[in-house]
């Protein structure tokens, strides 16, 4: 989208700097990320950043409704409900397909979540990049001209909440199996709080404590949940000593709730030129004669899991539980990074966190994935180069 950065970036490209990039990564924690690192950053125009923007704000002004718990308790009720919720998200993460309408280029929104991504990862992703490509210290992936050092300052503060750091946990389903466990690692490296399962916690009374490295218990007082409760309901194997329905003395960075409130369930509230045409399939009327432009998704879902991408009446009615599920108009992705066999399609994930006491979530910075496939998930890149995860920049 910035011909000049991209032109100079592909000029300079090697495979032996795309392979430093990813041992300079590896060798943070002797381990090497089980998801793709993208050969490429994304440059982005300031068109399209404010257009990002202003896709975001229409969003925000929909989470700052005052009925919105109202309109989305349902979400909740179809669901697991977790005590104590706060009055707004702490995380905020807003996926925009980079797509072509009316030959004009657009994002769209794919998803959001009211829930944490890879905010550690995302900036020292940013310094690997310039580490091998000098030149790209020219831009940033920051919004609202942060710097590193005051996005970081503000990423702890959401997490902590000025606890000490001993009694701020991140919590996970077995952290060590999961593919952003490298995230989890920058977190504990540049924030300084402990990685702990869910199954170490251990509840007395409604308080909750794992054990340090001497095997001493200490009290949790914040958690920072990285927990996707659909993962947790398939593990039966799993021995918990508390549950997240408990009423427990904790605080919560990242409330459970709002991975529910906010998610594909609010996408049919959404109007608007960065919005698609989205429909509760308990809501729909009547089965669109062209499915063939439309994709069927389960509002729960994380990472595309249950996702229908060509769609047949049978599919739709088959579902037993619409009020689950979403029907949603394809977008034309428009292939736009220029790799150097053919051009690449781009998805931007805008992270937002919002302080307990700020009116709004702020735009902080963001995760970039590339595709060369029917959509943007792992399983339609396999064996296939200039695709995975990344991050955009802008210009200064």
């Amino acid at each position: 989208m910035i011909s000049k950065f991209r032109k100079q970036f592909n000029e300079q490209f090697t495979e032996e700097k795309y392979q430093l990039l990813k041992d300079d990564i590896a060798a943070d924690f002797d381990y090497e990320p089980t998801f793709r690192i993208a050969e490429t950053p994304f440059f982005i125009s300031n068109e399209l950043k404010e257009q990002l923007v202003e896709g975001c704000d229409a969003i925000i002004a929909l989470i700052q409704n005052k009925d919105f718990k109202s309109l989305t308790n349902k979400s909740l009720d179809l669901n697991t409900k977790v005590p104590n919720e706060d009055d707004h998200t702490t995380f905020l993460a807003i996926d925009f397909g980079i797509c072509e309408e009316d030959s004009v280029v657009i994002p769209k929104l794919i998803e959001v979540q009211g829930f944490p991504t890879l905010y550690n990862y995302q900036a020292n992703l940013y310094n690997k990049y310039v580490c091998q490509y000098p030149f790209l210290n020219e831009l940033t992936p920051y919004f609202n001209g942060l710097n590193e050092e005051e996005y970081l300052k503000i990423v702890e503060e959401v997490i902590c909440n000025n606890h000490p750091k001993e009694n701020v946990i991140l919590l996970e389903i077995e952290p060590e199996k999961q593919n952003t466990k490298i995230d989890f690692y920058y977190c504990q490296r540049d924030i300084g709080i402990p990685i702990v399962c869910v199954t170490e916690l251990i509840k007395k009374g409604k308080q909750l404590f794992y054990k340090n490295e001497n095997g001493e218990d200490i009290l949790v007082k914040r958690i920072y949940n990285r927990v996707i409760f659909d993962e947790l309901d398939l593990r039966t194997d799993l021995k918990l000593d508390f549950s997240f329905s408990d009423d427990l003395d904790v605080e919560w960075a990242g409330h459970p709730n709002w991975f529910f409130r906010i998610s594909k369930f609010i996408l049919p509230f959404l109007k608007g030129k960065y919005f698609i045409e989205t429909t509760l399939l308990s809501d729909l009327t009547e089965i669109p004669k062209d499915l063939e432009n439309y994709v069927l998704k389960p509002l729960f879902s994380f990472s595309g899991t249950g996702v229908i991408f060509h769609v047949k009446k049978e599919d739709i009615e088959a579902v037993e539980e619409k009020e689950l599920y979403i029907l949603q108009k394809k977008v034309n992705y428009i292939p736009i990074v220029q790799s150097p066999d053919g051009k690449v399609k781009a998805e931007v994930r805008v992270l937002c966190t919002w302080k307990k006491d700020d009116v709004a979530p702020t735009l902080l910075c963001n995760l970039v994935r590339l595709s060369r496939g029917e959509m943007i998930g792992v399983k339609f890149n396999k064996d296939k180069d200039w695709v995975g995860g990344t991050i955009g920049l802008f210009e200064r």
